[in-house]
């Protein structure tokens, strides 16, 4: 079992809008997968109230019963986990990482997000996980996505090929309860989860 934590130090990333839309894509590609939501507001968790069907199966619970929830997805034949973290991960972020097989750290093109990525890679080298940064919210009219990946470089984490840009169909989605790829299957925000979900799966080799 692969377990992917979404990192951030800081909120408003869209931790939870790539938790959910990746946990779709893995089980459209036949994972077994669970979400586990480690985060207060429980984003994910109400996400999953709107869903029409039970995968995948999404746990609310605090980071302390966190091994306990990833030993029981395990048992339960789940091949991907995803952690979706608090809007700031906190003291509670080293443990997350630790538990997690690979950190997604996403990051909007602005200066206050990319300021933050460095305490989140040093989370993720003292725990001793490969860690990548994806850009979210990128505004395709614009060049910020290139200037982010110039100063993303500076902080020693790959950033990956692909991107998510400003799109509106991620909170229609999230307001059905669905992924992109289930609520507008020929998007452009659909064909970037997609892209993204294979870049990962080649990253973990899951």
């Amino acid at each position: 079992m692969k377990t992917v934590a979404i990192l951030s130090q800081k909120g408003g990333t869209g931790k939870t809008t790539l938790a959910t839309n990746l946990c779709v894509a893995a089980e459209r590609e036949g994972q077994t997968t669970a979400l586990i939501d480690l985060d207060p507001q429980a984003s994910a968790t109400k996400w999953g109230d709107y869903r029409k069907t039970k995968t995948p199966a999404i746990i609310a619970t605090p980071v302390s019963r966190l091994k306990h929830w990833l030993q029981t997805a395990e048992e339960n034949g789940a091949s991907l986990v995803i952690l979706d973290t608090a809007p700031n991960s906190g003291p509670d972020a080293l443990d997350v990482a630790r538990a997690a097989s690979f950190v997604l750290i996403p990051c909007k093109p602005s200066l206050v997000d990319l300021d933050a990525i460095e305490n989140t890679v040093k989370i993720a080298e003292i725990a001793e996980v490969p860690a990548r940064v994806v850009l979210n919210c990128v505004d395709a009219r614009s060049d910020l996505g290139n200037q982010a990946r110039q100063v993303i470089r500076q902080y020693d984490v790959e950033c990956a090929p692909c991107q998510l840009g400003q799109r509106i169909g991620f909170v229609h989605a999230f307001n059905h309860g669905t992924g992109v790829q289930e609520f507008e299957p020929t998007a452009k925000s659909s064909r970037e989860i997609t892209a993204l979900y294979k870049y990962l799966r080649n990253e973990m080799e899951v």
